[in-house]
């Protein structure tokens, strides 16, 4: 009886799809919930190192020298701690599975350099200061302005006064 059982599902299961995959030629959609692998987005990275300093096993390694951020996939336990502590969100996690490798690589991610966001405010802070000294110049200056017209109008009522006076004598 146990034959006939097995001969039952060996013809079975030859006209029914396969179960697995051919791997790399083909994947399967990730799981919910799937941790994945680090992603740096170097455009809006700064290359502070709060990520490298919050990695419990020291898989992430920063250069600001460099201007390079690299992680060892092989270390990386995907806790996800430093995209917590990333200041700018420039790090996420990639859902996918990785690519099989024949050798053990560390991820180097290549930053540009950035313009210093700190020089930026501080010149825009500056434009703020210089407008309003500016505003408060032009109006103590139109303020002069009506005080010196208001001194012309009344030595005018007095020069008409005094020429009266003068034309009188």
């Amino acid at each position: 009886m146990g034959f006939f059982k097995l001969g039952s599902m060996t013809m079975g299961s030859l006209f029914k799809e396969p179960s697995t995959l051919r791997y790399p030629f083909e994947t399967k959609e990730p799981p919910a919930g799937l941790k994945g692998r680090i992603v740096n987005d170097k455009d809006s990275c700064i290359l502070c190192g709060a990520c490298m300093r919050a990695c419990t096993t020291g898989a992430i390694a920063v250069d600001r020298k460099g201007r390079t951020w690299s992680i060892n996939p092989y270390r990386c336990v995907q806790c996800g701690y430093c995209i917590t502590v990333c200041p700018k969100k420039c790090l996420s996690m990639n859902p996918h599975y990785s690519e099989a490798a024949r050798e053990k690589k560390i991820r180097i991610v290549n930053v540009p350099e950035h313009p210093k966001p700190a020089r930026a405010k501080a010149d825009a802070a500056k434009g703020v200061d210089a407008g309003a000294k500016a505003g408060e110049e032009a109006a103590a200056a139109k303020a002069g302005q009506k005080a010196t017209a208001v001194k012309d109008a009344e030595g005018a009522e007095t020069n008409g006064a005094a020429g009266k006076d003068a034309a009188e004598n």
